[in-house]
């Protein structure tokens, strides 16, 4: 089955995340993006370093609104075991 360039790239993208993740100490489930979101916005005591880090990341995918939210909620509708 044929898969266009901007779907492959996108996979990449999400490997890439999940690697990076992974090799943090983090579950190899979820992205590296999801798990900004969680530690700059849902924790009771977000770090410094994850609220720049969420800046950071949200900055450099310009083009979305915020990347990191929507990482996490579309790790939560795809793979909701992962965030536990």
């Amino acid at each position: 089955m044929k898969q266009s360039i901007k779907n492959y790239l996108k996979n990449i993208a999400l490997a890439a995340g999940q690697i990076v993740n992974t090799i943090a100490a983090g579950s190899p489930h979820e992205t590296v993006s999801s798990r900004i979101y969680r530690g700059a916005v849902l924790a009771d005591s977000p770090t410094i370093a994850a609220r720049a880090a969420y800046r950071t990341v949200n900055t450099l995918y310009f083009w979305q609104e915020d990347h990191c939210q929507a990482a996490w909620v579309a790790q939560k509708e795809n793979s909701p075991e992962s965030l536990k």
